[in-house]
């Protein structure tokens, strides 16, 4: 029994040192006493995902990372065609393309190693590109033509045909060479150096407030035309209601004198009385002035001699 427990044991075993698994996103690269295993046209073996076999303690599998990858750049100056500069902020996705190839250039499939071979060449093909271009035809490439450019540029040369049907060869230039393909380019950020945008901020400062300053101005003035204009329309308007007041009240008193001429005109004795009457009020009324008259004064004359007062019935 025990026999039978070890035989089954090391049955495991060896099973269990013979297989391995490529996780789904990755492959496999086979290396036999640290040399890559490679097929018969001399390329390095690539296993996909799965179950597979080997050798124990004579092959091992180096596992490769098949997904997208993204490397994000750090700020970096550039010249434009106008020799101006510019700060651009920026990030790739990439993936392998040929595993085989990916694991020779980086050293054993190294990512950091694969992206400082990628930025390099990178670089250099955005400031190529850059150095094509203005800064306006920079800021308004809204169709993305600079990113596809620097892509493809990085991509030229990979295993393409031509019209004729033969296989071109790799672009020693490209990263097909590293076995990389770049899926997509894009610029995050575009920014002027700080002494440059300090000086255009200024200048557009004094433009915006030269601006205010005028839009002040002008405001002052058609204010100033509106109160004036006010003011006038309100002076028109206060002269016509007086003057329309004055003929209003010039028409009044002309009625009322009209009436009291057509009324005493009947009597003028007793109009002579009522304004003797108001003269005796509104002399006596008055109790610190002092009034020096003679007795016989025509002043008098009602009071001295009741029969010059009109009838009872009148003065009803």
């Amino acid at each position: 029994m025990r026999k039978i427990f070890i035989f089954v044991l090391v049955i495991l075993s060896a099973f269990y040192t013979s297989t391995f698994i490529v996780e789904e996103g990755q492959r496999g690269i086979m290396m036999r006493f640290g040399k890559v295993l490679r097929n018969d046209h001399n390329q390095p073996l690539v296993y996909m995902p799965g179950l597979h076999f080997k050798i124990p303690l004579l092959e091992s599998v180096k596992s490769l990372d098949a997904r997208i990858q993204t490397m994000d750049n750090q700020a970096d100056r550039f010249v434009t065609k106008e020799q101006k500069d510019l700060i651009v902020d920026s990030y790739i996705k990439w993936c392998v393309s040929d595993f085989s190839r990916y694991y020779l250039a980086t050293g054993g499939g190294d990512i950091a190693q694969a992206e400082v071979l990628l930025k390099r060449k990178f670089s250099d093909r955005l400031r190529s590109e850059i150095g094509r271009l203005d800064v306006q035809e920079i800021v308004n490439d809204f169709s993305g033509r600079l990113t596809t450019d620097v892509r493809d540029s990085l991509n030229t040369g990979s295993s393409d045909q031509d019209h004729f049907g033969v296989i071109l060869p790799i672009n020693q230039n490209s990263m097909a060479e590293l076995g990389i393909k770049v899926i997509d380019v894009r610029i995050k950020q575009i920014n002027l150096p700080t002494e440059v945008s300090d000086a255009i901020y200024a200048r557009m400062r004094a433009e915006r407030e030269s601006v205010a300053r005028s839009q002040r101005a002008r405001g002052a003035e058609e204010a100033a035309i509106v109160r004036a204009q006010a003011d006038y329309e309100v002076e028109h308007t206060l002269a016509e209601a007086r003057r329309e007041a004055l003929i209003t009240r010039g028409e009044g008193d002309a009625e009322v004198a009209k009436l009291f001429s057509s009324i005493f005109s009947q009597d003028p004795d007793f109009y002579v009385f009522l304004r003797s009457l108001r003269a005796y009020d509104n002399s006596f009324s008055a109790t610190e002035d002092i009034l020096i008259l003679s007795p016989d004064s025509n002043f008098f004359r009602f009071m001295q001699n009741p029969k010059l007062m009109p009838s009872q019935d009148k003065v009803r």
